[in-house]
């Protein structure tokens, strides 16, 4: 019975060491990927939720990040699926950057996000996967079920997407 209990503490102890060093990442993630405050917080909640009871399933994990961010993943595409609305007015500033920025800096955040918006969905979530959240491409591959190839195509035409949509931008910020 002490075994028990004492394996449930490791085990909660546990989860809470992988909640605090993936929480930032996957509400950053969720929230690149819906668009929406709101369904990002759900998202969110909701793969941690899951997560805990696969830890407590005992499931074998060998790849956690890989395994969290498969699961707010499937609950973003299926929230997307449910929810067909992309509001643009749930953009909050503080999840992209957490540092005090000028106008400047501050306009260009939004045109990469507005950019974002704008792209494919799957370019988008691999290009974020990528760019925002350091996976490799076999990781990414992986996680979207797609070959390496495709993974990797898919961050280069979600970059070339993002860079005509910001080229007008960039010429004028550039020329001041």
């Amino acid at each position: 019975m002490i075994a028990d209990e004492d394996g449930n503490k490791r085990g909660e102890l546990a989860f809470t060491e992988l909640y605090q060093r993936y929480a930032r990442r996957i509400h950053a993630y969720c929230f690149r990927i819906l668009s929406s405050t709101e369904d990002a917080e759900d998202a969110f909640q909701e793969t941690f939720l899951r997560f805990h009871k696969t830890v407590k399933a005992g499931g074998v994990m060998t790849n956690v990040s890989g395994l969290i961010f498969t699961i707010a993943r499937n609950l973003c595409i299926n929230l997307k699926k449910k929810n067909t609305r992309w509001a643009s007015d749930d953009i909050d500033d503080h999840t992209i950057s957490s540092y005090d920025s000028t106008y400047d800096q501050k306009e260009l955040l939004n045109l990469v996000k507005t950019s974002l918006e704008l792209i494919n969905p799957d370019y988008r979530e691999a290009f974020v996967l990528r760019e925002y959240n350091g996976f490799s491409y076999d990781e990414i591959a992986r996680m979207l079920d797609v070959s390496v190839p495709t993974a990797k195509i898919r961050v280069f035409r979600a970059k070339e997407k993002i860079r005509k949509v910001l080229e007008p931008y960039l010429k004028d910020l550039l020329s001041i």
